[in-house]
């Protein structure tokens, strides 16, 4: 009896064991993940993935035509599928700048600026199973996790990897450089066919993870159905390693590209040229002014401080620039600023750069 007990308990103990140990095989990228997440300063974090990012399974169903059933997806990728929300994210809209430049050692610069009204950056840096290392920037506040939420404490923490899925600007490790922007107006872009479907930002980390530059990029959005994630028009600042640097925008729902180095908060295609543009906002021209100044050549001092000029100031009910951000797309890496805080800088480097 005492034998047949000792031999009983023994195989439920492996059970046990056996279990936990497929457990942990299922959930330790994401727990690795979730427990790496940072403070670099007031208003952003950063956090390294390695592992599954879930993005194939997601095309494989054909993707979400809204940033929710988006958002729940990632919320089911993150459980394993033992959990399945509804999910209601941020409608808010947000107002961006960008600029791609030539350094003196012919270096190609992209510098961006993300302004919004209230806004948590996490830095997300993601080696993925299949496809490109990236680094990217999400808003914690899209995906509604509530008043005041900060990527503290291991739950936050692990919430906060719903950004594999969702990304605002990034680079990956081909020098491949993409940022979302507020196109001009509320028309929003929805593409109807057998294709995929992507919100805008879910797009950029599709495009990041499996195109090397702007040319392969395009041809993926060529491959999917785009859907306007915030109720508003949206176009796209791309640029690679080659010095390639175009603005992807989408008239009746229909992709336009135009070549441009510059690019603010209005379309630049002839369809809608300057449609969306306010009254006294020039950053766009204070950009071009500067380019064309310097004949499209500038050190990282001085792209760093050209965007600096048109970043946006703290104002009652507007946080201005939430981050800022230039990317060195020859030597793929990043450098990262948060709130105008440009006497603190936090530099990352792609690891898998050849």
């Amino acid at each position: 009896m005492k034998k047949a007990l000792k031999i009983a308990l023994l195989c439920v103990l492996g059970l046990i064991v056996v279990v936990g140990v497929l457990v942990w095989m299922e959930f330790s990228p994401l727990v690795k993940g979730a427990r790496s997440c940072e403070k670099l300063d007031n208003g952003l974090y950063y956090m390294e993935y390695k592992g599954d990012d879930g993005f194939d399974e997601l095309m494989a169903k054909g993707g979400f035509e809204s940033a929710d059933q988006l958002a729940s997806y990632a919320i089911e990728f993150l459980s394993k599928g033992h959990y399945k929300p509804e999910v209601k994210t941020s409608k808010e809209s947000f107002g961006c700048s960008a600029l791609t430049v030539t350094t003196p050692d012919g270096d190609i610069l992209m510098g961006r600026n993300f302004d919004f009204p209230s806004a948590t950056g996490v830095v997300m840096h993601t080696i993925p199973t299949r496809g490109y290392e990236t680094i990217t920037t999400f808003n914690v506040e899209f995906y509604g996790f509530g008043k005041d939420f900060k990527p503290e404490g291991f739950k936050n923490q692990y919430m906060c990897l719903t950004g594999l899925f969702l990304a605002l600007d990034g680079i990956n490790e081909k020098g491949l450089a993409i940022a979302d922007l507020m196109a001009g107006d509320s028309i929003e872009t929805h593409q109807r066919t057998s294709k995929p479907d992507l919100t805008t930002t879910a797009a950029i980390c599709y495009m990041l993870k499996n195109a090397a530059n702007v040319n392969e990029a395009i041809d993926l959005l060529k491959g999917i159905d785009m859907h306007s994630d915030i109720g508003s028009a949206h176009h796209y600042a791309m640029a690679d390693a080659s010095g390639r640097s175009v603005v992807v925008e989408y008239v009746d729902n229909e992709m336009v590209v135009v070549e441009s180095p510059a690019v603010a908060n209005h379309y630049l295609c002839e369809q809608k040229h300057n449609v969306g543009l306010a009254e006294g906002d020039n950053r766009y021209d204070r950009l071009c002014q500067r380019f064309e100044q310097t004949g499209g050549v500038m050190s990282k001092k001085q792209l760093t401080e050209a965007i600096a000029t048109v970043s946006q100031p703290q104002r009652e009910g507007f946080l201005g620039t939430a981050w800022t951000m230039v990317m060195d797309l020859k030597n793929p890496s990043v450098t990262y600023y948060s709130r105008r805080h440009f006497s603190k800088s936090f530099h990352f480097k792609l690891s898998q750069t050849k």
